[in-house]
């Protein structure tokens, strides 16, 4: 059983998940996920979970986006109908639609957001590509349409679900500045999901760890906490690889 609440304090959200389990699927037995999962999200902050493949990550997100409800716990957010954005692995744009379309899909016609609707995409780098169909496009390219099309929603909470998986590194790395640009200009909560540490490092004012479960363990969470590197060292590998070490490798 599940519920979405308001809260009334400072948080921009708070995750409460009791148990998630998988049902049986072919004969297989059902499958625990996640387990006491507790989380206050601060507002506008960039929290990143992390942890190996089948963790949760992404089961996590979903539950924060009500499209998984069958869990125990319930997720409270400060707003009463909280704009939410979703940014998955894949850009998912509508093919027979422009880039232009498919960044104002989510906007009603006559929505004020439609203004800044061309100054996402100067932002993002596609200024050009209004017309242009997701064919047309490169695999990063449709990242950044993607990524102009949850920032234009103005939302209060931002899920991203690895939306640089699969790409080159100078490629992952221009959109990373770009995300993190956008969100200092137009401030929104984030969770973002990846098992890349050096990206986690990159990006988070918050890390939490996930693990997979085991039949001793009582929660998922084997890590929480900040990371305070100053946007020069996050531009800096070595200041990078210190803080990942600091976070990661320290018992």
């Amino acid at each position: 059983m599940s519920a979405h609440q308001t809260i009334a304090n400072s948080a921009s959200l708070e995750i409460k998940v009791e148990a998630k389990t998988f049902s049986p699927v072919a004969g297989r037995p059902s499958q625990p996920v996640l387990r006491n999962v507790n989380l206050t999200v601060e507002p506008r902050s960039f929290l990143v979970l992390t942890g190996p493949s089948g963790c949760g990550k992404s089961t996590l997100l979903n539950i924060v986006a009500g499209l998984d409800t069958d869990y125990a716990g319930h997720i409270r957010f400060a707003a009463a109908d909280p704009r939410i954005a979703f940014i998955f692995q894949t850009p998912r744009l509508l093919p027979w639609r422009t880039v232009e379309e498919n960044i104002t899909l989510p906007l009603p016609k006559g929505d004020p957001r439609r203004a800044r609707v061309a100054e996402l995409i100067a932002r993002v780098g596609l200024s050009g590509t209004e017309t242009a169909y997701p064919e047309r496009l490169s695999l990063g390219m449709q990242r950044r349409v993607a990524i102009a099309r949850g920032f234009a929603l103005q939302p209060d909470i931002l899920l991203m679900d690895e939306p640089f998986v699969s790409l080159d590194e100078p490629t992952a790395q221009s959109l990373r500045t770009l995300v993190i640009e956008l969100w200092q200009s137009h401030p929104t909560t984030v969770l973002f999901v990846t098992h890349d540490r050096p990206e986690a490092v990159r990006l988070a004012t918050r890390i939490v760890r996930l693990s997979q479960l085991t039949d001793t363990m009582t929660s998922n969470v084997l890590a929480d906490g900040p990371i305070a590197l100053t946007e020069s060292q996050r531009k800096d590998p070595a200041s990078v690889r210190a803080e990942q070490a600091r976070f990661f490798d320290a018992p």
